[in-house]
């Protein structure tokens, strides 16, 4: 029988900083302007149709021979130049992705050590169009936890490879892209409570069309990811505007008190409803960076970040609701000060 010491040694913990925030945040577009007459190549649409169903006019294709990795990387260093710091003060690596095409290992070890950060901790995650969002909730309770000191958040995604061309309910939504940012320490909050949570119950409404097992034993087509369009939409409209306001309630912001709202770039018809519910004011800046990327899933927040901040949208400084949603189903809700 084996007894526990009258007397033993207490364990020690980390403690970390008593906030977090944004330190910068950095993008990466790919060079190729895919507009809606292409897509429409090779499905029964047209670019009014396109437009006035999604909002989207144009979306961005990485080259043929542009990976995952590469492009994060090119997002990862931008964001370095934007918080003022080194790859070498990066303690952690976290990559939210479902799009690298191997199963191991994963994008983020080769993403730190490709920009430097040799000795970072990297892990990837996958949680879709939400996966930016956990990705900044869980650099949040990392450098207030003590475990990191900054933490690079990276959402990247390159669609175009698991896009099928002649679907028509999904070839015209996807884009390719990288967007990150640099969560460290802080005298005052910087980024409110995250309400997030999952439905898998709707698990087939976004989702691979076959398993790789389906393609290694089986005469299937390529595993692309599909979407059942109007079902997506009523859940995003419906389901996702009290997680926001359940986001601002626990970050003690009322609606009039944001500067910006940025949403998951899904679709503009959604942006607009999500707009509507909330109630937001006119002077509440929206990120409607879907009319010239497309749908980036993990990369959308933080690109549309970086063009709002760079435009003069939205303010430094200033705060943003922001809520990715999808696949799983999926979602993540927090209040952010912008850097």
């Amino acid at each position: 029988m084996t007894t526990i010491p009258q007397q033993r040694r207490t364990l020690t913990t980390t403690t970390g900083a008593a906030y977090s925030r944004i330190w910068g945040v950095g993008g990466y577009r790919p060079e190729r302007v895919v507009t809606n007459e292409e897509i429409c190549e090779h499905i029964d649409s047209s670019d009014q149709w396109i437009r006035e169903r999604s909002g989207i006019i144009t979306r961005r294709f990485a080259a043929a021979d542009e990976t995952v990795v590469d492009m994060a990387a090119a997002a990862a260093h931008e964001a370095l130049r934007s918080a003022g710091l080194t790859a070498s003060q990066i303690s952690t690596v976290i990559v939210a992705t479902v799009t690298h095409p191997y199963q191991t290992p994963g994008a983020a070890p080769i993403v730190a050590e490709r920009i430097g950060a040799t000795s970072a901790v990297a892990f990837d995650i996958s949680a879709a169009c939400a996966g930016y969002c956990h990705g900044i909730a869980l650099a949040n309770d990392m450098v207030r936890g003590g475990s990191a000191t900054f933490v690079l958040v990276i959402g990247v995604e390159k669609l175009s490879d698991f896009t099928d061309k002649t679907d028509r309910g999904s070839a015209f939504i996807f884009g390719d892209g990288a967007g990150a940012s640099i969560v460290g320490p802080s005298d005052v909050p910087g980024i409110g409570p995250t309400v997030w949570g999952s439905d898998g119950s709707k698990w087939k409404t976004i989702s691979q069309r076959h398993s790789w097992i389906d393609v290694r034993d089986g005469d299937v087509d390529w595993p692309a990811i599909t979407m059942e369009g109007p079902e997506v939409f009523r859940w995003a409209v419906w389901a996702m505007a009290p997680i926001a306001q359940a986001a601002l309630d626990q970050a003690g912001i009322k609606a009039e008190d944001l500067d910006a709202f940025i949403p998951h770039q899904a679709n503009m018809r959604i942006i607009d409803s999500l707009v509507k519910k909330l109630k937001l004011p006119d002077h509440v800046a929206v990120a409607r960076d879907i009319a010239e990327t497309g749908n980036t899933s993990a990369a959308s927040i933080p690109l549309a970040t970086q063009r709002m901040l760079d435009s003069g949208e939205a303010p430094h400084g200033g705060l943003a609701l922001q809520i990715g949603f999808g696949a799983g189903l999926v979602y993540a809700a927090q209040v952010v000060v912008l850097p």
